[in-house]
């Protein structure tokens, strides 16, 4: 395992979010939420894309049917192979948008919201079927935040960041969570958690928005690796390439007054663990 990061791509996002690994595509897509573009990198050839989108999109996760599902200010669309946009749910909410969302073992999204002034209780997590048919999960939420799976499918690991908590709930065959208790803290002064991604072992890797790294937590939620980083708003990792064995870390410039010279950018730690093949939207 290595610890130092290079810039996998050199960019000034303003919210760079989503880092997502596209197994079909041999890329890594990306996001700047608060800029509306969709950033797709290609690690072998070094080849990247960028591509507008018509409001500040959240997440973009592959679907099995090729194409991708986006979480968008207005809800949630598909975006066509042919690169076609379609609305599955549209349901706009004023002073609301779309933020992080990750894909369950059952093929489902499970896509969250915030209010732009970031209040409590303004923000929501909702697991949508491939058809479209959508169940509000909690409704109580204000920065909705990193999602993911234990290896075994069991857990699932949640984050509201105001909260300093990462959260952890049972998940059953049926798609049902319960018996939500706090999985880790984190401490006043090391940064918010954001976004989240699970490794092979079950370790939970969280980035720290604010506190200019990444952190590894064991499936017994103690503390076993930072990786520090040179600017302070983390904002979430997610493991790629051919092995999945490279940690792909997205960072943020909103806020800062003199970002560093990589703030926006995507950067890479390569050979840090090794990831979870991860499931593409049932829709």
């Amino acid at each position: 395992m290595t610890t130092s990061y290079e810039v996998a791509v050199r960019a000034e996002a303003t919210l760079g979010e989503g880092p997502t690994w596209d197994p079909a595509t041999g890329r890594l897509l990306w996001l700047d939420i608060l800029g509306s573009r969709l950033h797709a990198y290609d690690p072998a050839t070094g080849r990247r894309t960028v591509r507008a989108t018509d409001q500040h999109v959240g997440a973009a996760k592959p679907r099995t049917g090729g194409g991708l599902v986006l979480n968008l200010r207005d809800g949630v669309g598909l975006l066509d192979p042919d690169g076609s946009f379609r609305w599955l749910r549209h349901e706009p909410v004023p002073g609301r948008r779309a933020n992080d969302a990750a894909v369950a073992p059952d093929g489902s999204l499970w896509a969250g919201t915030m209010r732009y002034d970031e209040a409590p209780g303004g923000g929501t997590l909702s697991r949508l079927a491939g058809d479209g048919s959508a169940e509000l999960i909690l409704d109580d939420v204000a920065v909705s935040n990193g999602t993911g799976w234990s290896p075994d499918g069991t857990l699932m690991y949640y984050i509201d960041s105001p909260t300093r908590r990462v959260d952890v709930f049972d998940f059953g065959a049926d798609g049902r969570v319960s018996g939500r208790r706090t999985f880790v803290s984190v401490e006043d002064g090391a940064g918010f958690p954001d976004g989240l991604t699970v490794d092979a072992d079950g370790c939970v890797w969280v980035a720290l928005w604010d506190g200019g790294a990444v952190r590894r937590y064991t499936p017994a939620g103690e503390l076993d690796r930072v990786i520090s980083l040179p600017t302070p708003r983390v904002t979430a990792c997610a493991f790629g390439g051919a092995g999945l064995t490279d940690l792909y870390v997205t960072t943020a410039r909103v806020g800062l007054t003199q970002p560093h010279p990589v703030a926006g950018s995507l950067l890479v730690i390569a050979d840090a663990g090794k990831g979870l093949p991860q499931p593409a939207f049932a829709g």
